[in-house]
């Protein structure tokens, strides 16, 4: 029989590589970006214990910055950060390009923003988050409220079943569209089709920023890769 894989203890592990792997640079006027979901709340966790090390932190959601305020980190606004030494996060899925889909906790939108302003993006996962194509996770679609039904629409009309994330409002005040069924074999060009879109705010696909680095976390260890 094979043993039963630990999800959780893979996400530790591999948090734990990041930390080591931003640890040596980091310094006094540094200011980490931390990413949201359940793999970097185990980075956010780990990170506190070198809280002494950096200046501050910008984070992507509410959630990651009430978390780290628990710990005793600073967090600043982006717009006060003159720079950003690294961004750490996770990943919905991640294809052999580097290419990911990101948002299932809905906060693609500053994960993208955040990342974009790093000068070094760091990817953790698990390995259950490798896929050869993009897809089978749903890409989430931050839309305006007035736009949401001419938004999905559009989205039909690409080949997509779209879901409304009922009841949940991003940390912007807009909602959410699911879009389920699409084979991604083109990322990039998706990203822009779908951004160019009146009235989105912007989707989960990273394909124009990939990460400079991704960690996976495996039963075999931890395995990494500079996406090209």
């Amino acid at each position: 029989m094979t043993p039963r894989v630990d999800q959780e203890a893979l996400k530790r592990t591999v948090a734990l590589a990041a930390v080591d792997a931003v640890a040596a640079s980091l310094g006094a006027g540094q200011i980490v970006g931390v990413g949201t979901g359940s793999t970097t709340n185990h980075f956010i966790d780990a990170l506190a214990k070198l809280k002494d090390r950096f200046e501050a932190a910008v984070s992507s959601s509410i959630a990651s910055a009430e978390r780290l305020a628990a710990h005793g980190v600073r967090v600043v606004d982006l717009n006060d950060a003159e720079t950003i030494a690294v961004y750490v996060d996770g990943a919905d899925e991640v294809e052999p390009g580097g290419a990911l889909i990101k948002g299932g906790g809905g906060a693609h939108t500053r994960e993208k923003i955040v990342a974009a302003a790093a000068d070094r993006f760091i990817c953790i996962v698990d390995d259950s988050k490798m896929v050869d194509t993009l897809g089978a996770f749903g890409v989430p679609v931050e839309v305006v409220p007035m736009a949401r039904r001419s938004v999905a629409g559009r989205l039909r009309a690409l080949g997509g079943d779209v879901r409304e994330r009922t009841g949940f409002v991003t940390d912007n005040g807009n909602g959410v569209l699911d879009v389920h069924g699409l084979a991604i074999t083109d990322p990039d060009a998706l990203e822009t089709r779908i951004n160019n879109l009146a009235g989105v705010v912007e989707n989960g696909i990273f394909a124009a920023n990939r990460p400079d680095l991704v960690l996976v976390g495996a039963p075999d260890g931890i395995r990494e890769f500079a996406p090209p």
